[in-house]
């Protein structure tokens, strides 16, 4: 309770500098209707690696910098394989 989410923010702003960063050709994003998340984004790479070397990049800190630009709400992440 009392937490924010800037969903413009995000899909303008926050969504397009990670793809920059870690040379995504494209990310979903869905907006929380009556469940436990606000939002979610799909991003997929190309390999564990590539996931590996986007999230240990120096670009990526600068995506996990801008998180209090746009929400209060810790972020979780679920790693995935496309089966």
């Amino acid at each position: 309770e009392g937490a924010t989410f800037d969903h413009e923010y995000y899909a303008a702003t926050h969504v397009p500098m990670a793809k920059a960063a870690w040379g995504l050709s494209d990310a979903v994003i869905e907006k929380g209707v009556n469940g436990p998340f606000v939002a979610a984004v799909h991003v997929q790479f190309e390999s564990m690696d590539a996931l590996g070397a986007a999230m240990s990049s120096e670009d990526s800190a600068a995506v996990l910098a801008d998180l209090p630009n746009f929400t209060t709400i810790a972020p979780q992440m679920q790693i995935s394989e496309i089966v």
